[in-house]
Formats: structure tokens, C-alpha cells, sequence
């Protein structure tokens, strides 16, 4: 597919994949992004999955059309990128490897080489002539892995962002960018929030047409809207207006509590409202979910004087990417030793900018008075 009169794509999509990374559901399946740019000399973007070489291979002989190529960019060494090198280098024995020095060091690791005959080194701002065609180097480590670097074309204003503004699901795939966006930036870069502000005041300054991620879409139209998102994200801010109700329950008494605050906050106009049961839900979509909006309401049951798994591995996943600025609510429900709100404040005790508004304490069933409570949560919340 040609992208401009120089810049081809020659990805795969993955319709076979059922988890992304062990993990993560992916019902769309997932998009290997690969480029080519032609000029006096020819560059080569990441390779593919290793599942998809063959496929792989034969877009890049079509895309050259004769010719070989003189470099390959090595942005990321996630296998799902890297997994053809040995395969490149060994069918191109005179093209040269591009890449960072981690990334080399990783190449060793992986395929038992570093190919140091053929080792272009570069960080920011180095750079590579091909003709008409200048790329410029961006260093971007721990987004979301220490070696990446991405790549700006010049001529074409085309910034190859690595994992950066990817997302689930096949490029053909007809969904909003956004929701799988989100998912997979929170899933899997979204610890890294202060790498990634660092390299967006870094592209600050370019002309970008093109954002040529290595998963997903390519984006060549309204790249404010997507770069804002981005920058939404990273810095850990408020995307939506409405409420994230987080719950496990055991015998539906918590369940019943959950369900009387969703109506109530629908009937005090809060704009929206998302309601998780965390042992049945999917568990990306439920962190996805508490990133976008401003406010979450954690309910759950005391569970051998701790919290119930479910709610206690959904905490670790936004503790382990830097949850902050939010408002918190917490509903525990508890027979003999109601416990999970100060558990439930002990794992966010290194999280910044929490405001904890309000808890409410149920033994076994709602009464009157917590009836009353959650109203004037609702209230509040809303």
C-alpha cells in the first residue's frame, strides 16, 4: 500500500491471535506495522511476528520491486517487531542495521548477535540521508521499552512512532481508534507517563503530517485530536466526565449496594456511568475505564481480613501505572470486621493526588442509613 509517493506499508494483520502479550483480549486480532521508504537508497521499518515471515517477506520483495535494501530501523525489540532480523540479515547480507545501542545489546540476547559489521548507531539526533529523504532519530526510552527510538521522515513529515499511538485490532478493523487506543496505551505503556510527555515535547516541534505507529492505524488526518489524547493520557488527566463503579461481590449484597449508587448518580444527572464486576469483566477494560474518567467507586467485601482477589489485582494494576489524580470512593461490606477500606488505602499510599471522598461501611446488608448514604454519595459524586 503506498502511503506516499516514497513510503509504502508492508504489515500483516494477525486474525489468529485470541491474547495480545499472554494477556490481553484481542477479538479484532492485531496489526504488525512494517514500512519501506524508496529513494537512492531504501529503508526498511521493524519487521514482523515471527507467525507471519512469509507474508511478511513477500510484501517487502513486491515493495522493492527488483531492488535491495540498503538499511533496516530497528525502533522496538518486542518480538512481534523484531522476530525477522535474523531473517532480514541473513537474506540481505550488504543492508546495515540501524538501531540503538540497547537495542543492539538485545539483538544478542535474542539471535546470538549484535551484527557488529553491520551496526549504525544512532540516539537523538542522529541522522540518515537516503537521497531526498533525511531521517532524523528519536530517542524515546520506556516507551515502553528502554531501546526504542523513533523516526522522523523530513521529506514527507511522516513520524514513525514505534509502539506509541497504537492500539488493538487489525488495521481493517471498522471501530473507533479511541476505545482500543486507550485499552492498550493503559495496558501496555501506560506506566510510563512521564517518558512519554518527555518525547511529545520532543515532537513538539516538527511538522507532522503522518503518525505511522507500528500497531493499528496509520493516522493521516486530525493528528491534533490524536496527539491531544495522547498528551490526556500521559499526564495522567481527566479524558471524560463521569464515574468508574469497581465492584466484587460474594452473596450480591455489595452488588445490590452497587446497583442502588448507579441509579441514583443516573438520577442526579451524572453524565456517565460504568459499572465493572471485576470477577467477570474484562480486566483491561475496567483499568481502561478508570484512567478515562475523573471519579471511581471501589466496592467490595472484606476477604480473609484483606479484599477480595479480583478488586485487590485490579488496584495493583493501577498502582503499577501511577494512578493519580482522582477522586475515590470506597463501599466495603463486612460481617463481623468490615476491613478493605484500610486495605484499600494501604495500596495507594504511594499514589499522588488521590482524594478519597467518602467511605461507606456495610455489615452483610444494606440498611436504612446506608440506603442514605449512598444517596448523599451519589450526590456528591454526581
Amino acid at each position: 500500500m503506498n502511503i506516499t509517493e516514497s513510503i509504502q506499508y508492508i504489515g500483516v494483520d494477525d486474525r489468529e491471535l485470541d491474547l495480545f502479550e499472554g494477556q490481553y483480549d484481542v477479538p479484532n486480532g492485531m496489526a504488525y506495522n512494517s514500512y519501506i521508504i524508496k529513494d537512492e537508497k531504501i529503508a526498511v521499518f521493524d519487521t514482523v511476528d515471527e507467525n507471519f515471515r512469509e507474508q511478511w517477506a513477500s510484501n517487502l520483495e513486491t515493495a522493492l520491486d527488483g531492488r535491495t535494501p540498503d538499511y533496516l530501523i530497528v525502533q522496538h525489540m518486542e518480538p512481534d517487531h523484531s522476530a525477522n532480523i535474523i531473517y532480514f540479515a541473513e537474506k540481505y547480507p550488504n543492508a546495515q542495521i540501524a538501531a540503538s545501542k540497547q537495542a543492539f545489546v538485545m539483538m544478542k540476547q535474542f539471535f546470538g548477535t549484535d551484527f557488529a559489521d553491520r551496526q549504525i548507531v544512532v540516539g537523538d539526533g542522529s541522522a540518515l540521508e537516503l537521497g531526498t529523504h533525511t531521517l532524523k532519530f528519536i530517542a524515546a526510552p520506556m516507551v515502553h521499552w528502554p531501546e526504542v527510538i523513533m523516526t522522523y521522515d523530513e521529506t514527507d513529515k511522516a513520524l514513525f512512532s514505534a509502539d506509541a499511538f497504537g492500539k488493538f485490532g487489525a488495521r481493517d478493523t471498522d471501530e473507533d481508534w479511541a476505545c482500543e487506543a486507550r485499552r492498550y496505551y493503559f495496558g501496555i505503556v501506560g506506566k510510563y507517563g512521564m517518558q512519554v510527555q518527555s518525547v511529545l515535547k520532543k515532537v513538539s516541534a516538527l511538522e507532522i503530517e503522518r503518525i505511522l505507529p507500528l500497531h493499528g492505524p496509520l493516522l493521516t488526518e486530525n493528528l491534533p485530536y490524536y496527539i491531544g489524547l495522547y498528551n490526556t493520557w500521559s499526564s495522567y488527566g481527566v479524558e471524560s466526565d463521569g464515574v468508574v463503579i469497581a465492584y466484587t461481590s460474594v452473596y450480591g449484597h455489595t452488588k445490590t449496594a452497587v446497583e442502588l449508587l448507579s441509579a441514583k448518580l443516573a438520577e442526579n444527572g451524572c453524565p456517565k456511568v460504568t459499572v465493572t464486576d471485576l470477577a467477570r469483566d474484562d480486566m483491561a477494560e475496567a483499568v481502561e475505564d478508570a484512567f478515562r474518567y475523573g471519579k471511581l467507586v471501589l466496592a467490595t467485601t472484606t476477604y480473609n481480613m484483606d479484599i477480595f482477589p479480583f478488586m485487590r489485582e485490579f488496584i495493583e494494576h493501577l498502582t503499577e501505572r501511577n494512578y493519580q489524580n482522582r477522586k475515590i470512593a470506597i463501599i466495603e461490606n463486612g460481617s463481623w470486621a468490615p476491613n478493605a477500606a484500610k486495605v484499600i488505602k494501604g495500596m495507594f499510599d504511594g499514589s499522588n493526588g488521590l482524594d478519597f471522598v467518602d467511605t461507606i461501611t456495610i455489615r452483610s446488608a444494606m440498611t436504612d442509613e446506608n440506603k442514605a448514604q449512598i444517596d448523599a454519595l451519589a450526590k456528591t459524586l454526581a
